[in-house]
């Protein structure tokens, strides 16, 4: 599992440590790890030409002593200060060995970043405020008009660390090499998408709790409900699933095609005849009608049939559920919901908020957040990277989507993988968190060489289950 801590709490993690070592030991370990994964990221370090973007905060430290490690290999390293704070002891460093360092004109910034083989991000610290000012974008406009890549030291200058969100220009960056512990910025879109890869250096913190976490495929396998010699289809879970109407009859068997992917045994189906009849057609193993269930997935394509009278009872009976598209109508700030996972997208969030759709995508964690403690619900975000959002406060983001899955009908799976993993046992976070998992999964198997529809992406749902559980259980076959 990786890890998210905010900028306080990296900042009292990194203070007690410094206190335990000589002066300067904290800023040396993270130079060293960033001047090593600029070599290994450009593939060699003699005769690089390297620029330095250097602000007033550590990561301006930060790139220096980088600096100078990679001019004492051999590379042609610029510093541009961008401050007249610029780490002192840092610049003298980077000029005994061999480097230069000055204002933007004292070093011919425009030239040097232009002819730049890598451009290094040091202008603004974990503690900094989102945007940029306008000398230091000057600069960071250079090397995006002449292509140069560029490493952010931490973070991309300019986007919000603690909440993912850009509200003004920012970096944007090739890779980003970050120390300790990933900071929320790294799993939040629209923050996440300026940052590019992610490379951890490890420093030696001892941190707390952290507030976001992001599961690995470790994590999943062990989250995830295999069945055991003893198991019956009863036991591994049946899911009532409520989805579909005359209007649309296709999210039906498409949100059918996803729970039945999962991990339960049975899956009853309540809905209109003719759906019913469609649904058996592609999936003769489902049962038509209402009876014991251990959870519900509802709302996926019902349109103007939903029952929300109906789906009242259902919420306020024992069985956990789940809501999606047409579902999230009957949601309201009353009665207890822990046991509820909804399924959103930015926009049926805004309408649920009251706020405008494009408020919810800039601002990702804050509203599923909020949703999550107004409604007493588990709020699963869709989007690029999907955030899901506890009523206690716990986070999880899945990082691992691929664009292809913005497709007609994908949500559809995705609510009928996760209403599968609800009856199959896991809470409401866990199901959430497995069913974005190999969804995304699923989808990057679909999307291999190029576009996927809904339905091949349900298709793929059990290959990317099989794949992740064989590297600890062997082969099936």
């Amino acid at each position: 599992m990786r890890h998210a801590h905010t900028v306080e709490q990296v900042r009292a993690a990194e203070a007690d440590l410094m206190a335990k070592l000589p002066e300067g030991t904290l800023m040396q370990r993270a130079a060293t790890g960033l001047a090593v994964a600029i070599s290994n990221f450009l593939g060699y370090t003699y005769g690089a030409r390297v620029v330095l973007l250097v602000g007033s905060g550590d990561n301006g430290g930060d790139a220096l002593y980088a600096g100078q490690k990679l001019a004492r290999r051999g590379a042609e390293v610029t510093a541009v200060l961008l401050s007249d704070k610029a780490h002192r002891a840092g610049v003298a460093a980077l000029v005994a060995a061999g480097g230069r360092a000055g204002s933007p004109e004292e070093v011919g910034s425009v030239a040097a970043i232009a002819a730049a083989d890598v451009v290094v991000d040091g202008i603004v610290g974990i503690g900094g405020r989102p945007g940029l000012k306008p000398e230091a974008l000057a600069t960071v406009k250079v090397a995006t008009d002449h292509q140069v890549p560029i490493v952010a030291v931490d973070m991309p200058s300019g986007v919000d660390v603690d909440t993912g969100e850009t509200p003004a220009e920012h970096v944007q960056a090739t890779l980003t090499v970050t120390f300790g512990t990933h900071k929320i910025c790294h799993f939040v879109d629209p923050a996440a998408a300026a940052c590019g890869p992610v490379h951890l250096v490890d420093i030696g913190l001892e941190l707390p709790p952290a507030p976001v976490a992001s599961l690995q495929a470790a994590d999943i396998r062990d989250l995830y409900p295999v069945p055991r010699g003893e198991s019956d289809k009863y036991s591994r879970g049946v899911l009532g699933l409520m989805a579909g109407s005359s209007q649309y009859p296709g999210a039906a068997v498409i949100a059918t095609s996803g729970a039945l992917a999962g991990p339960i045994g049975m899956l009853r189906y309540v809905g209109p005849g003719k759906v019913a009849d469609a649904v058996r057609a592609a999936h003769p193993e489902i049962v038509a009608g209402e009876g014991r269930v251990q959870a519900w997935a509802i709302g996926s394509g019902l349109g103007d049939e939903l029952d929300i009278g109906k789906v009242r009872e259902l919420l306020d009976a024992e069985e956990p559920a789940l809501l999606d598209a047409d579902g999230l109508k009957v949601l309201d700030e009353s009665g207890d919901h822990t046991d509820v996972l909804i399924t959103p997208h930015a926009g049926e969030l805004s309408r649920l908020l009251g706020v405008e759709r494009g408020v919810v995508e800039a601002e990702r964690l804050r509203h599923a957040r909020e949703a999550a403690e107004r409604f007493d619900v588990t709020v699963l975000l869709k989007g690029s990277t999907t955030v899901i959002a506890t009523p206690d406060g716990q986070v999880r983001v899945n990082t691992n989507a691929t664009a292809w899955l913005a497709t007609a009908g994908a949500g559809d799976v995705l609510a009928g993988l996760c209403g599968s993993l609800l009856a199959a046992g896991l809470t409401p976070l866990d199901a959430g968190s497995v069913g974005a998992y190999l969804h995304a999964a699923a989808a990057r198997l679909a999307a291999a060489d190029g576009p996927a529809t809904a339905m091949q992406v349900a298709g793929k749902v059990a290959e990317a289950t099989r794949l992740l559980l064989r590297r600890d259980h062997g082969d099936p076959r």
